[in-house]
């Protein structure tokens, strides 16, 4: 059985609702939104997955109450407790989130989202690999453009869900040709 977490911001919990449908085989209102054509990804068993736990953690407060990290990256503005940080750190706190939900639930792929003003950062992060991209959507949190956050969000999910899926697929050379994915093999997962 293969346990994935999720600490989610701007993807607001639905990737670890997805994967949770995913991997209970549900069909109908309570099935799968996003994925479409899953054999498309290849012969992986997805009733192999569980999901130990989805987290929406939009502010710094969760990061350190819930997620227990220690000094997050200071935002470049908060809006009621909200993380707001450029692209770039985006990017670092996606895999700061995705590091402490795996340590905090002892699963085997953690999935860190947060984004602000840019792309935003997604992680996923196993034992050997930490994949790291953004949308392809760009939008600015502080600008309140509902449509374009949406949008950002939207891409975010479908965009993690089909790279997790071509990981668990072992197609590492479809992950490459995403639009600015960097993937890093892990000599040893350390927090």
């Amino acid at each position: 059985m293969i346990k994935i977490a999720t600490a989610e911001c701007f993807t607001q919990g639905k990737i670890g609702r997805e994967l949770h449908a995913l991997a209970q085989s549900y069909e109908g209102i309570f099935g799968l939104e996003y994925i479409e054509n899953i054999e498309e990804y290849g012969d992986f068993d997805y009733n192999d997955l569980s999901v130990t736990c989805s987290l929406f953690i939009p502010t710094i407060e969760a990061m350190e109450k819930v997620l227990n990290v220690e000094n997050p990256p200071k935002p470049d503005k908060l809006i009621k407790g909200i993380k707001v940080y450029d692209e770039a750190g985006d990017k670092a706190v996606s895999k700061i989130m995705a590091k402490a939900v795996k340590e905090l639930s002892g699963c085997d792929i953690a999935i860190g989202t947060t984004a602000g003003i840019g792309h935003g950062g997604i992680s996923i992060i196993t034992d050997n690999y930490e994949i790291t991209t953004t949308t392809d959507i760009y939008a600015d949190l502080c600008e309140k453009d509902s449509e374009k956050l949406f949008q950002r969000s939207e891409n975010g999910i479908e965009k993690t869900l089909e790279i997790l899926l071509l990981l668990l697929n072992n197609k590492f050379n479809q992950i490459k040709s995403f639009k600015n994915v960097e993937i890093k093999k892990l000599e040893k997962f350390n927090i």
